[in-house]
């Protein structure tokens, strides 16, 4: 992905020491705010697919760490990084429409596989009184009936979709909107993110981060923040009983 640049970068720096999850303080932690493609849901793989599909039915080959770049964006920003990958007569709306196509007709019409440990993971908070929500570049109305299908809808409080809001992943809006919906502070608040894009959302923002990768592995500079990256949801949840002994 490509480097933090701008104000987003000064604020970034400054919280890397004192925010990216000292693991003592989970126990302090209100809220948790779940990414969703790739971190509730195995859903990248789909997208990925339909993604390469698409491209070949419209005549291009794709490469595949263009898509990686698009994980965790808006629709408006894959336009600009696709855009910018394969030149102006990339046929966009054509692929982007048979990719939407193709992607709700899994999505959308079947349950999409719960991630390792999801379950656990939000009974868990549920059972300690915990606030969850979900912030996703997917737009709500979908959003909501992927985690429907999965069943799982009802453990979160709202959802924030990409069509609400005017600054994607890697910007903190989403996070800061959250926060602002929760009533809480950041600081008191984790976000569970797969992407490199929402770990520097999230962590620009001021919030707790872990990072459970999915297609991606984090990039040398996203790993340079220092925040804790583990496997999967099961690993965050033993780090929940580390500091909740007796759930």
């Amino acid at each position: 992905m490509p480097p933090v640049r701008g104000k987003l970068a000064v604020f970034v720096t400054s919280r890397r020491r004192d925010r990216m999850c000292p693991m003592s303080e989970l126990k302090n932690i209100r809220a948790v705010i779940f990414d969703m493609d790739g971190l509730l849901l195995d859903s990248e793989k789909i997208s990925l697919a339909t993604f390469i599909e698409a491209c070949r039915e419209n005549n291009y080959e794709p490469d595949v760490s263009d898509y990686y770049r698009c994980i965790g964006t808006t629709p408006p920003k894959t336009r600009e990084i696709l855009m910018d990958a394969y030149g102006s007569a990339f046929p966009y709306q054509a692929v982007s429409d048979l990719w939407r196509k193709k992607f709700n007709e899994q999505a959308l019409n079947y349950p999409i596989p719960l991630k390792d440990g999801v379950l656990d993971v939000l009974k868990f908070l549920e059972s300690r009184g915990i606030e969850k929500a979900v912030v996703t570049s997917t737009y709500q109305e979908p959003a909501r009936k992927m985690l429907s299908n999965a069943n799982i809808v009802r453990f979160f409080g709202f959802i924030i979709g990409g069509d609400e809001i005017t600054h994607g992943k890697p910007d903190p809006e989403i996070y800061l909107a959250a926060c602002r919906k929760l009533g809480e502070s950041p600081a008191d608040c984790l976000a569970l993110e797969d992407s490199n894009n929402g770990v520097l959302s999230a962590s620009a923002a001021g919030l707790m981060v872990i990072q459970v990768p999915d297609l991606v592995e984090p990039s040398e500079d996203v790993k340079a923040m220092g925040h804790k990256i583990v496997k999967s949801l099961v690993d965050v949840l033993a780090e929940f009983d580390s500091e909740h002994p007796g759930s």
